[in-house]
């Protein structure tokens, strides 16, 4: 318990906003890596020791978010990245010096979202993105994976189902309309999904192509989303409670009447 409490600090101290810990499940690991070089996977080759993963929040510039899609809000996901290698290296780094193995991961490896929802980080949105208490959707994630023993945090609701399930501002934003206006389903759209998990799943597909066709990050969907705010801000936490609770839709039409994510 300790050692937890001394791990999230350190994370804390290092830069990360937010800081969960889940046990590693088999579930999200990725089972090969593929490299576009050479065309070909090869198997990964996580260590059989490691047991936990420490999931990292970043939160992303909310003024550079309003500006997506554009190279400017583009910068605001690469200073995500950038920042969330350092404090994940960093942190990697700390742990090994403390006798064990502990490995930096971004988008590699294995799912960040599932994890992050294990580890108590957020709830999973209508867009596909993870939904935090602290940020919304504005977050880039990273993790490290080690041996370290720790106790994992249990995952958390805050009304984001609910609310997603009368908000449609993401999938009615969507310029390749791949987010669902539908309940959850278990049967993906391609196959470049999960099958047989309940869910909201964006069409990916059709979404990277909207990407590279435009040269540049595309992230309107958190742009528009409710969540997507200045917490720093009263008025702002304020939003968020009615979002979560039977208000829900009083929020969601303050939300448009204030133009928020316009």
């Amino acid at each position: 318990e300790e050692t937890t409490h001394r791990i999230k600090k350190a994370a804390e101290m290092l830069g990360a906003g937010m800081v969960g810990v889940c046990e590693l499940d088999e579930r999200w690991v990725y089972s090969h890596n593929f490299s576009r070089k050479t065309q070909k996977a090869k198997k990964l080759d996580l260590p059989k020791n490691i047991s936990h993963a420490i999931l990292l929040i970043l939160p992303m510039d909310y003024e550079l978010s309003k500006t997506i899609p554009s190279a400017l809000g583009g910068s605001t996901t690469g200073l995500g990245y950038a920042s969330s290698l350092n404090v994940a290296t960093a942190l990697a780094q700390f742990i090994t010096n403390l006798g064990y193995e502990a490995m930096a991961s971004l988008n590699d490896t294995a799912q960040s979202i599932p994890m992050a929802i294990q580890a108590g980080l957020g709830e999973y949105g209508r867009n596909g993105l993870l939904i935090t208490p602290k940020y919304g959707p504005n977050v880039r994630i990273a993790k490290v994976f080690t041996d370290l023993p720790l106790i994992p945090n249990q995952p958390i609701e805050f009304g984001v189902k609910q609310f997603c399930t009368t908000c449609r501002k993401c999938a009615d934003a969507c310029p390749v309309k791949a987010i669902a206006k539908e309940a959850p389903t278990e049967t993906p759209p391609n196959f470049s999904s999960h099958s047989f998990i309940k869910k909201w799943t964006v069409n990916a597909e059709q979404c990277f192509k909207f990407w590279v066709g435009m040269n540049t990050d595309c992230a309107i969907c958190i742009r528009v989303c409710p969540y997507n705010k200045d917490y720093k801000k009263w008025w702002n936490r304020l939003g968020i409670q009615l979002a979560n609770s039977p208000l829900r839709k009083l929020m969601l039409w303050l939300d448009n009447k204030l133009n928020y994510g316009k």
